[in-house]
């Protein structure tokens, strides 16, 4: 092989148009080379690397995101950013993108489902796939929605197979917390319930329905709450109205606002009130007393919907549902009464 000529300095920016002239070929065949095209005759195509090489050209990503169609960057639709269960959640997805080449591009709905879609058609538009986190609308529209951003894959929603999706077992993650709580001896729980229109407090609620059914001398008694600290910190008043030895938050957020609110009022936890949460974000290990409550892995879900996601993009799509299974961390926040 004929050794390289040396590069040369150019005065400015090195265009195709230059490549095309110096290698004696269209623009078209630079551009098929430049983008890893077999179809271009090896000759022809190492004569066009010797003049890139030569010219020190470099192509931009916007050219060739352009000239293939794709932009290595995906969507993220996330409900509320505020909630650092999605910052862990996302740290995953994040990385796992990262090491495959893409970028990410993060969209707030802040829990307004009637924009979800708008936004979620927006973000496809200018990536080249979309993951919606725990999207807030109905089933029926998010249904219609799938095949508008496809590629697409969905956490904690089911797609019915029309997606991708990855869910945290919310149903076994309560019964979890609720038999934690019955085992110290606890007959009077209060569950702070979070929006009613997510699936997250949905198989909350059918957990703890099956518990009041399976242990009936237990009152299980649900307090219309949210999914904020404040929501939690103003919970307090109803706590204490309904005489409950234990509560059990929406989220870990939720139950840290309530632990902010009962320091203040003088109220002893766990000594006075047992508190959980769920997430296991990592505030709640830090917390004082350290949180109880259940842990699902969320950088590694992060990870899985990345995957998910990839796959769709390739067109070998996994299509069963993929489910996390929750496991029981005792700390500090409940006891044993007797």
């Amino acid at each position: 092989m004929a050794a390289r000529r040396a590069r040369t300095t150019h005065t400015r920016d090195t265009t195709i148009n230059d490549i095309a002239k110096a290698a004696g070929v269209s623009k078209a065949t630079v551009s098929r080379v430049i983008n890893g095209v077999p179809t271009v005759n090896e000759q022809i195509a190492q004569r066009v690397r010797d003049v890139i090489d030569e010219l020190g050209y470099t192509p931009s990503q916007t050219a060739r995101s352009l000239s293939l169609g794709v932009s290595r960057t995906v969507g993220v639709l996330v409900p509320d950013l505020g909630n650092p269960m999605f910052h862990q959640v996302l740290n995953g997805f994040n990385r796992a993108a990262a090491r495959d080449g893409y970028h990410v591009v993060v969209t707030d709905s802040f829990e307004d489902a009637d924009r979800e879609a708008a936004l979620a058609k927006d973000l496809r538009d200018r990536t080249d796939a979309v993951a919606l986190f725990a999207p807030r609308m109905t089933r029926e529209n998010l249904l219609a929605l799938l095949p508008k951003v496809a590629p697409v894959a969905v956490f904690n929603r089911t797609t019915g197979k029309n997606a991708g999706s990855v869910l945290i077992d919310y149903h076994e993650g309560i019964l979890l917390l609720a038999r934690h709580l019955i085992d110290l001896g606890h007959r009077r729980i209060a569950f702070l319930s979070g929006p009613a229109y997510a699936r997250s407090n949905w198989e909350r609620e059918r957990g703890l329905a099956e518990m009041r059914e399976a242990v009936p001398d237990v009152e299980i008694i649900d307090v219309a709450c949210g999914h904020s600290f404040e929501d939690g910190y103003n919970a307090w008043p109803a706590v204490r109205e309904m005489a409950a030895t234990a509560v059990i938050a929406f989220n870990d957020v939720v139950a840290l606002g309530l632990l902010g609110r009962l320091a203040e009022e003088g109220v002893s936890a766990p000594a006075q009130l047992s508190v959980a949460g769920f997430d296991d974000i990592p505030f709640s290990r830090y917390s004082s007393p350290s949180l109880t409550t259940v842990t699902s892995r969320l950088s590694e879900i992060g990870t899985r919907i990345w995957e998910v996601l990839r796959a769709e993009m390739t067109d070998t799509p996994i299509r069963e549902p993929i489910m996390f299974s929750p496991e029981l961390a005792a700390r500090g926040s409940t006891k044993e009464i007797r």
